[in-house]
């Protein structure tokens, strides 16, 4: 369904700037940094907080008294002036949960507008049929939906503070809007594999489809303080991103490789406007720039960021946030 989305939306400096991106990244492979495209993807922080307490998200186990915001409308604008013509897709998520911001049908209907992809993430505490209908009239060409139990015990094990039945109703909302619209929305039920769900893996399987979903997503959980392990990791390690090293710490299985693929072809924009490398900078360490000072060219342009690509070509592992990645 999304190859159809990018098929009709394909244009000749998308092509040419995702050309120059993969080339960009096969010289980073031999230690080469030469950025002369802009991102292919970006993703976007609508809002900043959440109504959840998630185990594993630093904004769902922030203390209180953290100001809230959500991106303006016309800080997005801004922002898809200056790279609209390139992107082929925007992320609608970050950290906070996406649906708290109350102009998001707007911010996709701008995307949809210039002929850009967009994605949802949500918890989808919130999302009524209303909503729904509006998120899908809007342009939205994908959701995702994280459920991580199928039992209300199993599911606020890590959704702390959450309710299955809203999710289950929330993702039945989308598959009913779907239907009704005539939208080719791509709807993905995303679930983590915890030891509190292992045993309902096999039926997340049979009844995705029946919840409302198009796709499955079985992901493994990231841990933020991996080293000590957790209490939430599957029993099975074949469906854990860590292992036990001969010093009794748990280190990522993967090997740390100089190079990384996200880097070069996106970028995380959070609700205040401030321009981040990566969606693995959960606590917004690393900020090469904020658009509402700088042009966006500029920041990606730019002294740090440049610095940066230099340091993750040069010496990966000694980055902090990069020995929690996937890639």
């Amino acid at each position: 369904m999304l190859i159809r989305a990018y098929l009709h939306n394909a244009t000749w400096r998308r092509i040419v700037n995702l050309l120059r991106c993969r080339l960009s990244y096969a010289l980073s492979c031999a230690g080469i940094v030469r950025v002369r495209h802009l991102p292919e993807f970006i993703s976007v922080e609508p809002a900043d907080w959440c109504m959840l307490r998630c185990a594993e998200c630093p904004v769902g186990q922030a203390s209180g008294g953290r100001a809230r915001h959500t991106l303006s409308p016309g800080l997005f604008r801004r922002l898809l002036d200056q790279t609209g013509d390139r992107l082929h897709t925007v992320q609608f998520f970050f950290q906070g949960e996406p649906l708290l911001c109350r102009q998001l049908p707007e911010l996709i209907a701008e995307a949809a507008e210039r002929g850009i992809v967009s994605i949802v993430s949500t918890n989808a505490q919130l999302l009524t049929p209303q909503l729904a209908e509006q998120l899908l009239r809007a342009g939205l060409n994908k959701i995702i939906v994280s459920i991580d139990g199928l039992t209300q015990s199993s599911y606020e094990v890590y959704r702390a503070g959450g309710s299955l039945e809203r999710a289950l109703a929330g993702l039945r909302a989308v598959a009913d809007a779907r239907e009704r619209t005539g939208s080719r929305v791509e709807i993905e039920l995303q679930c983590l594999r915890l030891r509190s769900n292992e045993h309902e893996w096999e039926r997340f399987r049979r009844e995705y489809r029946r919840l409302g979903a198009t796709k499955l997503s079985m992901k493994t959980a990231q841990i933020i303080d991996f080293r000590s392990g957790s209490d939430l990791l599957p029993s099975d390690s074949r469906y854990v991103r860590y292992r036990i090293g001969k010093d009794g710490e748990w280190h990522r299985k993967k090997a740390y490789r100089n190079r990384c693929a996200r880097l070069w072809s996106g970028c995380v924009v959070d609700a205040e406007g401030q321009v981040l490398p990566c969606c693995f900078d959960k606590r917004r360490e690393l900020v090469l720039g904020r658009i509402e000072e700088q042009s966006f060219r500029d920041i990606w342009f730019g002294e740090e960021a440049d610095r940066f690509r230099k340091t993750i070509v040069q010496r990966r592992e000694a980055v902090e946030m990069c020995k929690n990645c996937t890639e």
